[in-house]
């Protein structure tokens, strides 16, 4: 087993090493509510828009480039919130999360049917979801919603396995990370919302 790992190891590109790293220091930065987080992330999503596209994902390889736009978007957002109390974390009502995913639903099967007819997607279905969830949730990660949190641990917990179907398992390691790291960010966002409601 080790051997095999060994061999991953040294047949990992140049390329998937970089986002990995930088994929880490995003959601590490971010974790720890410090902007540089978003120059991390740009630089990453650089990375997999090459990888995704490789790995025949295509909508994870355009979910990157919305990414370095969403990290320009959070790094403004988080500069003119870093002098609020607690860094302004908010909540997003019930019925807002009941409609969002409802439209995430329909938005994943219509652009899955086109994946399938137009593209050779290797995972039309979960590309399509992990997309749009992704898309969401970074929205609600750059405008400081605790939920953004919980978006991502539902969308990486299928990305480890698209990744790791296409034989990527350094990346697929990567979102399981990610996952694990959105748990520990929930919980710590929740404390400093809850603080800040005091």
């Amino acid at each position: 087993m080790i051997d095999a790992l060994l061999r991953e190891l040294y047949a990992t590109s140049a390329v998937e090493f970089a986002g990995v790293v930088l994929g880490l220091a995003y959601v590490l930065l971010i974790y720890r509510r410090n902007r540089i987080g978003w120059v991390a992330g740009a630089a990453s999503s650089f990375c997999y828009v090459y990888l995704s596209a490789r790995a025949h994902l295509p909508m994870q390889s355009a979910l990157q480039f919305y990414y370095v736009a969403m990290a320009i978007y959070g790094w403004l957002n988080w500069t003119r919130t870093a002098g609020e109390r607690a860094g302004g974390i908010g909540r997003w009502p019930l019925r807002y999360h009941a409609i969002a995913v409802t439209v995430i639903a329909l938005l994943s099967a219509v652009t899955a049917q086109w994946l399938r007819r137009e593209t050779h997607a290797a995972l039309p279905y979960l590309d399509s979801m992990t997309t749009w969830t992704s898309l969401f949730a970074t929205w609600l990660l750059a405008r400081l919603k605790l939920e953004n949190w919980l978006y991502w641990i539902c969308a990486d917990s299928v990305t480890t396995y698209m990744f790791a179907s296409q034989g990527y398992p350094f990346t697929a390691g990567l979102f399981i990370s990610y996952m694990i790291i959105a748990v520990f960010g929930f919980r710590a966002w929740l404390r400093k919302y809850r603080l800040q409601s005091v």
